[in-house]
């Protein structure tokens, strides 16, 4: 890879720099959203890393783009907002709309505001009632399928492609948990 003018940060100086070693900190543009936080770069060696792992989120709302117009943008800002890590960005499978959830009320101000002023794309919300997203997996390949058809509504994608449960009461939760004892719900996105 190649890039443009990597720079180092040292207190409060910056430099271009050629090269880097171990334990500097080094900005990397990424207009091309190539990369997103918690990515790791590397000669080649052979690295188990996990990144930095997301939490369930605790607040949810549909995302709809509010001009047709402006659906490049739109797309282009919600997908580059998402890669840093603003909120996180689910799929229902059952009807294909957006779900974005986040911890805090104020981070979907942000996301609209960013998006209007930074990618001149317009969002509006609407109100989903949701409890917890939760990442799934089985060992047991049919047990999972199995899962996925019963609570087909419930199912979501995130942005990795991965499966999500998106429970919409503690109550739904603690039942799927119980009847589908092999199925692991992850409460972050790293296990």
């Amino acid at each position: 890879m190649r890039f443009s003018s990597p720079t180092q940060f040292m207190a409060q100086r910056k430099s271009t720099v050629d090269s880097a070693f171990p334990g500097d900190i080094v900005g990397l543009p990424d207009s091309g959203g190539q990369f997103k936080i918690g990515d790791t770069l590397t000669e080649g060696e052979i690295l188990h890393f996990k990144g930095l792992p997301s939490f369930s989120p605790e607040l949810f709302k549909y995302i709809e783009n509010d001009d047709p117009m402006k659906s490049k943008q739109f797309t282009k800002g919600l997908e580059q907002l998402m890669n840093e890590g603003v909120a996180q960005l689910f799929i229902n499978q059952f009807n294909n709309r957006k779900i974005v959830g986040t911890v805090g009320q104020l981070q979907f101000e942000v996301i609209q505001y960013r998006l209007e002023h930074e990618y001149n794309a317009k969002c509006r919300w609407e109100p989903v009632h949701l409890h917890k997203a939760c990442w799934i997996e089985a060992d047991n390949e049919v047990e999972l399928e199995n899962f996925k058809k019963r609570k087909y509504q419930y199912m979501a994608k995130d942005t990795e492609g991965r499966d999500v449960f998106l429970a919409d009461s503690s109550y739904m939760l603690t039942m799927a948990q119980q009847d589908f004892e092999h199925v692991k719900f992850h409460f972050t996105s790293e296990f």
